[in-house]
């Protein structure tokens, strides 16, 4: 049956590194995979309690990650379609396109800390959507968003999953990670920054046309611009703290706050015609919405449930434990991993392969984990949440991102591995 389940998933998995060579839509594959996954599992046990609990608490699990990405791609869509990016783009006064460069990963970097990696590339990747014609400007500036969010992510508890995972666990501390993997979390950033900068030295910012793609629809009031952006993107803000009040799912505090936005579009036109207030709806928001690549996100993560249930994971972390033996490297070699395997699965089994009396709370294991699985997933487009989501947006192909963006995600992360192995002793 092991064997079955790593052949259908290598299977699933190349469908959807080929999705533009076959044809065949990344969705349609994941789904597919993880059908199959889920029957092999199965078959052994059908109808075991335990085994409708295990699947039951995956699809718990998926529906919370893409009830928070509907959530938080709606408010997005919805302050898009009052022009409420232009708060932040009519302020950038850089006409470089390194220089923009810059001010988006540095952006992206903070931005992901307070936020998170997946919320920080929607917001930023529709930001350029605004701001730069080509295409191809497009998919450099969403690959280095990618790489600067996931960043900023590891660093803080909020910021990325896996690190969330880690607090919450009780292997991390809030002070402790945010001053041990600051400088690692930075250099990851940095060094690809540099380079991809290097390359777009002397270019200059070519914007599209103003307001493309609403054609004649009415421009919304500064007022109505303003506060549609700056509710939403408190509301953004304020999940991290709806959850640290109330411990409930960041899904509940993001679907709260949608709701209150959509309160709130719905007083600011109350007075207006149907015809003119119908584009500015959160209804019209949510038909906006890419749910093609929602549905890749729930195939994805259901496949891997998969693997971890039938004890294919933790099985990996072992062999790794008994084959490589040094900390450091194993943890490395799981960054890496989690490029091509999602690094929640990863980190929990991690969390239950070493114990606290032999790794206590902030101790190296931990927080270099933190680093490596947050960043690592930045190597692959499919790696992380944050590059999940730039390919459904942007419709970045697999090997694009692997041919122009893989290497320098690469230089990153071993730049950070290196920075903070040097740094702390374990």
């Amino acid at each position: 049956m092991l064997t079955a389940l790593v052949l259908v998933f290598v299977a699933a998995y190349t469908a959807i590194a080929l999705e533009h060579s076959i044809k065949v839509n990344k969705s349609a594959s994941a789904l597919i995979g993880a059908g199959v996954l889920w029957t092999i599992y199965a078959l052994p046990a059908a109808g075991d309690h335990e085994l409708l609990a295990q699947l039951g608490e995956s699809l718990t699990t998926t529906a919370q990650v893409v009830f928070f990405l509907l959530g938080a791609m709606a408010i997005v869509e919805v302050i898009d379609a009052h022009g409420g990016f232009e708060v932040i783009t009519s302020r950038i006064r850089t006409k470089s396109l390194a220089g923009l460069m810059w001010v988006t990963a540095i952006t992206a970097f903070f931005l992901s800390s307070i936020l998170d990696n997946l919320t920080t590339t929607i917001v930023m990747i529709s930001l350029m959507r605004k701001m730069l014609a080509h295409r191809d400007d497009r998919l450099f500036f969403a690959g280095i968003i990618v790489i600067a969010a996931n960043a900023g992510g590891a660093w803080t508890p909020i910021g990325d999953v896996t690190t969330t995972m880690l607090w919450i666990a009780g292997r991390i501390t809030t002070l402790e990670i945010m001053k041990g993997l600051f400088v690692p979390s930075l250099v990851n950033m940095l060094v690809p920054l540099l380079a991809i900068a290097w390359a777009l030295r002397g270019r200059r910012i070519e914007a599209p046309a103003r307001h493309q793609g609403r054609g004649s629809l009415p421009e919304t009031t500064a007022f109505e611009r303003n506060a549609m952006f700056f509710c939403g993107l408190g509301i953004l803000v304020l999940v991290p703290a709806f959850k640290a009040a109330t411990h409930l799912p960041p899904y509940m505090g993001i679907l709260f706050g949608l709701g209150l936005l959509w309160l709130l579009g719905d007083i600011i036109h109350r007075d207006k015609p149907e015809h003119l207030k119908e584009h500015l709806t959160l209804t019209r928001a949510l038909s906006r919405i890419d749910t093609s690549s929602l549905t890749f996100f729930i195939g994805i993560l259901l496949a891997v449930a998969a693997l971890e249930h039938a004890g294919l994971l933790s099985s990996l972390a072992k062999w790794l434990d008994a084959t490589i033996g040094r900390q450091d490297v194993i943890v490395v070699v799981i960054g890496l991993v989690s490029a091509i395997v999602d690094n929640v699965p990863l980190v929990a089994a991690s969390i239950g392969m070493y114990s606290l009396t032999d790794h206590p709370v902030d101790s190296f294991l931990w927080e270099f984990l933190a680093y490596c699985a947050g960043t690592g997933g930045s190597i692959l487009i499919i790696g992380s949440a944050a590059g999940v989501a730039a390919m459904g947006l942007e419709k970045i192909s697999f090997f694009w991102y692997a041919r122009r963006i893989s290497g320098y995600a690469l230089l990153g992360y071993f730049a950070g591995a290196i920075c903070y192995v040097l740094t702390h002793h374990h």
